[in-house]
């Protein structure tokens, strides 16, 4: 083991640690260092939660940015193929040039295995509700069930219909 304390035992360099630089926020006199703001940057590892990755995700096939068979394979039943009707009429279109963004997104877990979610999305002075369920599958990936978008089920059929 090393005797040397300038180094951490197993370095094999010969440099120590470098000093700390010295300018005005090292001086006694300077100005105080600001404490970093709380961020999803400072927390990269942090894995997003299944019900705000489907909310990114159906956001980016109803708007119009993203294509409908970016959701094959995240989907069961009939939500695939009402997203594939849906889609090219694009109802969280920009409007006036204002990208569509997720403000909110909650879950609630009814039951193991099941996550009822909703999220507010807003482009330009317009705010829309979007509501999904997600089900767990026996290979433990999660999948969208169905989906509604403001107090509207989207269905096959024409739009307003139940």
């Amino acid at each position: 083991m090393s005797t040397d304390r300038t180094r951490p035992a197993g370095r094999r360099d010969q440099n120590g640690p470098r000093s700390a630089p010295i300018g005005p926020r090292s001086t006694p006199g300077g100005p105080r260092s600001v404490p970093p703001q709380r961020s999803r940057r400072l927390h990269p590892h942090r894995p997003q939660r299944p019900h705000q990755w489907f909310a990114e995700r159906l956001l980016a096939v109803l708007s119009g940015q993203r294509p409908v068979h970016w959701m094959l394979g995240h989907t069961i039943g009939e939500a695939y193929d009402q997203l594939a009707e849906l889609a090219p009429s694009t109802p969280l279109r920009a409007t006036h040039g204002s990208r569509p963004v997720l403000r909110h997104c909650r879950g609630a877990q009814p039951a193991t295995g099941v996550v009822e979610a909703f999220a507010s999305i807003a482009a330009g002075d317009r705010v829309r509700a979007m509501a999904f369920r997600l089900e767990q599958g026996a290979d433990q990936r999660w999948r969208c069930a169905a989906v509604e978008l403001g107090g509207e089920r989207l269905t096959a059929g024409a739009p307003g219909t139940r």
